[in-house]
């Protein structure tokens, strides 16, 4: 039987990665006897531009019936003008609303190679290797009451969660902390807000059904600082939506690039998996997008949708084996010379 897979190519240079990242899932399924289907459904501007809406019903069901969705990118200048219920954002929201995709795991580590790009010392960061968890359905991106005054003067958004949205969420973080190397730190803002409070109480009280994993605590803002600081310090991190949107970005500088950053949404369903960088419209058809962060979101869907581990890792090892022997994207490629989107996606097929 074939595993259903929903590419949403979306837009700006989402085609191009996608595209790119479907060629390796292939290569890789092509080698390991796995039968994969794929499916492409529009979403965001792209399906605007067809006088859709930025997320189709079609769309939202074949993603609900997949085994596992690949995403590009939402968002073109194009669309910044609708109000904020139809533009393509709001449609990505939907869609993880409606795959109930509550726990979005975003990797960084160091990629020997890029030093060049990085604002770091080598030996700041050689061996960093960290996971950000955030809870992606709760919080003030989904919070009521919310929305502007009828005159423009104020807005207003509600942060919210409940002991369950908590749970779920630290759950997966406790999980993945102990098949690492067994720390967790819980990103919060206790001292202010009621409800980092309950956040704080409510994860501290899981770790006893944790006793192998080490839990620490940091508010937000010493987190930004300590992320950067001291990078080498930290293994698993877990966080409400915001401080998480925030926090899984800042420490893509440790990878030299948002290019290289994959992400995982999971859920009880199907997963959602998709490049953490957005869809750079001016990049758009010039073959110069990096297809890293898309190529290692397909290795995750391996991982986590498919359980495929032994795939996954080979795609990782391509990537790395790639950075470090110098074919790398403009965004990497320091004082280097750099290759295209096209190129790139060759050399790591060539390694596979």
């Amino acid at each position: 039987m074939s595993l259903r897979i929903v590419l949403l190519p979306g837009d700006g240079v989402g085609p191009e990665v996608v595209d790119a990242a479907r060629t390796v899932l292939t290569t890789v399924a092509t080698r390991d006897g796995l039968s994969l289907a794929f499916d492409t459904h529009p979403i965001g501007g792209a399906a605007l531009d067809l006088g859709l809406p930025s997320l189709p019903d079609a769309t939202r069901d074949a993603c609900v019936a997949a085994d596992a969705v690949l995403l590009g990118a939402v968002g073109t200048p194009k669309w910044d003008h609708l109000p904020r219920e139809t533009r393509c954002e709001t449609g990505l929201l939907r869609l993880r609303q409606a795959m109930g995709v509550f726990a979005n795991l975003r990797p960084a580590r160091h990629w020997p190679g890029t030093e060049d790009s990085l604002p770091f010392k080598p030996e700041r960061i050689d061996g960093v290797d960290m996971i950000v968890v955030r809870e992606l359905l709760g919080g003030l991106y989904f919070g009521e009451p919310r929305g502007v005054a009828a005159d423009g003067q104020s807005g207003v958004n509600t942060m919210r969660y409940t002991v369950p949205e908590i749970e779920r969420v630290a759950r997966v973080a406790f999980e993945l902390a102990q098949g690492r190397q067994k720390k967790l730190t819980s990103i919060d803002k206790a001292n202010v807000l009621e409800a980092s409070q309950v956040w704080r109480a409510t994860v501290t009280r899981l770790a006893a059904d944790y006793p192998d994993v080490t839990l620490s605590h940091l508010y937000v803002d010493a987190a930004s600082m300590l992320l950067i600081q001291y990078p080498k310090d930290f293994d698993v991190v877990v966080a409400e939506n915001l401080f998480g949107d925030i926090l899984s970005d800042e420490v893509g500088a440790i990878a030299g690039s948002l290019g290289l950053l994959p992400s995982a949404s999971l859920g009880a369903g199907p997963g959602l998996y998709e490049p953490v960088h957005g869809s750079a419209p001016t990049l758009a058809g010039k073959d110069v997008a990096n297809p890293a962060g898309t190529i290692l979101s397909a290795a995750l869907l391996l991982r986590h949708s498919l359980k495929r581990e032994a795939a996954a890792a080979r795609i990782e090892r391509a990537v790395e084996q790639a950075i470090r022997e110098g074919v790398r994207t403009v965004d990497v490629a320091g004082a280097g010379p750099s290759v295209g989107c096209r190129a790139f996606t060759e050399a790591v097929l060539a390694r596979l």
